[in-house]
């Protein structure tokens, strides 16, 4: 399919604070090569990954200029060669984009484009992606969690918190969540969370953490060993193309059984994205998914 259509889109040309974000208005809509998905999108979910790597300080560095955004949900525009699966029409959510999903158009492989049921609206399926895959991947493929046992998760009232929350919930785990806000402790409680704590009170636990880390801390050897103790890291980007298939069908199952449903929390227009990523760093508590509405 050809094109000579243009588009807005954020660009970034240069690593650095989020007044990198360039809001861009006649970029040339992308032609969907072999096995690549065109995706007229409607909302793109924002993760704090994509601040570290528009900041510079992350390991894995995009070539410049780029368009960040992976977790995405649309409607098909045009499929190129080879696509078997997904036809124009079919509304859609992602796991990873080619160009970038702060856009009003992105390429998609077909791989990483599944599509969105019908009882989750736009906004949810920007909500999928990375905080779902990256949950499944950390409770289930990492940390082998089974039913019977306690998880604590540390910042359970954003993205991947309420996701994990969820995931631990339907698996059968006794649930311990955190938030930073009272308003945060409710979501907690409302997606699956037994007891919820506010992690800004001196004694609320001990500095316990599943997901995620913004900051060092200290590690003694010896309290590992007494308590037999595991450290897990996880990064969605090292999962198999057998592990992110394993992801996909148990979410899948949870759309359909009714306990995956993804909370919204802040939104944004595409000409905010700077004001989005200042916000999702320094909120005093997260409250549901950040999304851009496009």
């Amino acid at each position: 399919m050809a094109t000579s259509k243009l588009m807005r889109a954020i660009r970034v040309s240069e690593f650095g604070a989020p007044s990198v974000l360039k809001l861009c208005t006649d970029l040339p809509v992308p032609n969907p090569g072999e096995k690549q998905v065109l995706i007229r999108v409607h909302a793109c979910g924002i993760n704090p990954v994509e601040t570290y790597i528009r900041s510079g300080s992350y390991a894995r560095k995009p070539s410049l200029p780029y368009t960040p955004g992976s977790d995405i949900s649309g409607v098909v525009e045009a499929v190129g060669d080879g696509v078997c699966l997904l036809q124009t029409g079919d509304r859609v959510f992602t796991t990873g984009t080619v160009t970038g999903g702060y856009a009003e158009f992105t390429l998609a492989s077909e791989d990483t484009v599944h599509k969105l049921p019908d009882y989750l609206d736009y906004k949810q399926g920007a909500a999928i992606g990375v905080p779902y895959f990256t949950a499944y991947r950390a409770l289930v493929q990492k940390a082998h969690a089974k039913a019977g046992e306690t998880v604590l998760i540390h910042g359970a009232s954003g993205g991947v918190g309420i996701a994990a929350c969820q995931i631990a919930r339907a698996f059968g785990l006794k649930v311990l969540g955190t938030a930073g806000t009272s308003e945060g402790m409710q979501l907690v409680f409302s997606n699956g969370a037994h007891l919820a704590f506010n992690h800004k009170e001196k004694d609320y636990l001990d500095k316990i953490k599943i997901v995620g880390s913004r900051g060092p801390i200290e590690i003694y050897p010896r309290d590992t060993m007494m308590k037999e103790t595991s450290i897990i890291g996880v990064a969605l980007y090292n999962a198999t193309n057998k592990e992110t298939s394993e992801c996909a069908t148990a979410l899948f199952a949870g759309m359909e059984t009714g306990w995956l449903k993804p909370v919204i929390g802040p939104e944004y227009t595409l000409d905010k994205a700077a004001q989005a990523h200042e916000d999702i760093i320094n909120s005093p508590g997260a409250s549901g998914k950040m999304i851009l509405i496009i």
